[in-house]
């Protein structure tokens, strides 16, 4: 006579990247339908799609370091706010003078330096991060437009910003010089001789930059880190119960600064992004930026009591919210409509992040 399972696995559980899955496709055939018959254009053209994961590297970068600090039982709304200073304190540097490279370490560093604020705040006087990280939202939005005397940082000097350039623009036009070597190879195959501009080369939309191939490998690192190392089950641990976890044995105080770091670090580098594909460094940018991570994190299987997240997923959800705003404005719709459509998803994010939790709990 056989014996049941002691403990019986949903789909949700076998299978935890189907849902974020299930949206991306969802949207996609969506706007396919919509746009080629309203419009008469292909939304699924290798072109949009190219475009798509272009506009997508910034918000999933972002995911990158939400999803631990959801997991972690924590949230952060000044990631939009950061990004801007970020790339306001990168364009500054490049402004001096200085390297492209120095200038995505410094908005690295200064990303970092907001995550160790946020995150020392909230471990060494237990406060809820939703008010910490709600003032640091206006405080890294109000030294941005300090910084930059509420203006854009615009820099003169083009050749110093190459290598930025190359992080995140899949250019119609695009120079030689600025693609590394290693890269150049894979590029050559796609790419065609432009009859305007001697010694430019023609490189598809579709083509991946160096921002998705940076992202992709990302992704790869902090998925293993997340579900393969001790850091990750750390981090588990700490968002399942923060008081048995610290009855284990674990720093939580350090492991909340830690996450909040290593957020902030990817924030930095979504600023840097952001500088590259509008090449000047702008404190407005990036308004509600937190809201388009978060809900990404969500979508992707994550849960805001903790505990649970995808890094595949949360970047699946960064897609989604892309191919939203995308469909959008090929759809030709008014802004109001866009902000309408992504709070309607937040809300049904958060909706689905209940019933999944009680599914589980069942």
């Amino acid at each position: 006579m056989s014996q049941a399972p002691a403990h019986r696995f949903s789909w949700l559980q076998r299978y935890p990247l189907l849902g974020p899955l299930f949206g991306l496709s969802f949207v996609l055939v969506l706007f396919e339908i919509m746009v080629t018959s309203d419009r008469h254009m292909n939304f699924l053209s290798p072109d949009t799609l190219g475009l798509i994961l272009l506009q997508t590297v910034s918000v999933a970068t972002g995911t990158l370091g939400m999803t631990l600090i959801i997991v972690s039982g924590g949230i952060d709304l000044s990631a939009g706010s950061v990004c801007a200073l970020t790339g306001v304190i990168a364009g500054c540097i490049l402004r001096s003078h200085h390297s492209s490279w120095l200038a995505a370490a410094g908005a690295i560093a200064v990303g970092g330096l907001v995550g160790l604020i946020n995150g020392s705040i909230i471990a060494r006087f237990a406060m809820m991060p939703f008010i910490v990280t709600l003032g640091m939202m206006g405080a890294a939005r109000g030294v941005a437009k300090w910084v930059s005397d509420n203006q854009s940082v615009n820099f003169n000097d083009l050749g110093q910003t190459d290598g930025l350039n190359a992080l995140m623009n899949n250019p119609s036009i695009v120079d030689p010089a600025s693609v590394p070597h290693w890269l150049f190879r894979f590029f050559s195959t796609f790419m065609s001789p432009d009859p305007d501009q001697v010694g430019s080369l023609v490189v598809p939309l579709w083509v991946p930059t160096q921002g998705v191939l940076i992202v992709l490998v990302l992704t790869i690192i902090m998925s293993l880190v997340l579900n393969r190392s001790v850091f990750g089950r750390h981090i588990f641990a700490l968002g399942s119960n923060e008081d048995t976890a610290r009855l284990c044995g674990l720093r939580t105080r350090m492991l909340k600064v830690g996450v909040y770091v290593l957020s902030g670090c990817f924030i930095g580098l979504s600023g840097v992004f952001d500088l590259s594909r509008l090449r000047q460094g702008d404190p407005t940018t990036a308004m509600g930026r937190e809201l388009d991570i978060i809900a990404a994190v969500v979508i992707g299987g994550a849960s805001l009591n903790g505990g649970v997240g995808s890094i595949w997923g949360a970047v699946i959800g960064a897609l989604t919210m892309t191919s939203l705003r995308s469909g959008v404005v090929q759809m030709g719709w008014p802004s109001y409509i866009q902000d309408i459509i992504i709070g309607v998803v937040i809300v049904l994010a958060v909706g689905v992040d209940k019933f999944r939790s009680r599914s589980l709990k069942g």
